[in-house]
């Protein structure tokens, strides 16, 4: 796949990229469940995470901010970024977030695109951006089983 950092255990470590337009919602809450999902599991070392916009807001959707503290994680001091066309080319997933993948992904990008295509959270009621939260944490912990199951399948061949 590409061409990464070296996990302690000697493995290349996955990339994932988590991406949106203003990378001001979707993306960075899959982003931040992600992180958490990852420290639970103990895979830290294992997994690089990665999150951007390819046009990016001035701030977080201020209803994303108040989603996700509801369930403890703090995303006020986060700031939309721009994803870099070296983080994208170098990632093994690309999880766009209903953005089309052709305008985020190189042409010969040899890695796997996800389109989770959600809706976008920006000026939508509180239930309604609980409920896209609540999907993005199942899809964030059903590509981290998959991931880590093709890890293992690989280490053992």
């Amino acid at each position: 796949m590409s061409n990464h950092s070296d996990s302690p255990d000697g493995s290349e470590s996955v990339r994932i990229a988590f991406v949106c337009v203003q990378n001001a919602g979707r993306s960075q809450m899959a982003y931040a469940l992600a992180r958490r999902e990852l420290e639970r599991r103990g895979l830290e070392d294992r997994i690089d995470l990665f999150t951007g916009g390819t046009r990016p807001a001035a701030h977080v959707h201020e209803e994303v901010v108040t989603a996700m503290e509801a369930i403890g994680l703090d995303l006020s001091e986060r700031t939309p970024r721009e994803i870099t066309f070296e983080e994208i080319a170098d990632s093994d997933y690309v999880v766009t977030m209903g953005c089309s993948a052709e305008d985020v992904c190189p042409a010969g990008w040899a890695g796997e695109n996800r389109d989770w295509d959600l809706d976008d959270p920006d000026g939508r009621p509180p239930a309604e951006v609980a409920a896209i939260r609540d999907e993005i944490e199942r899809r964030v912990g059903d590509l981290l089983d998959e991931v880590v199951s093709v890890g293992s399948e690989t280490e053992s061949e």
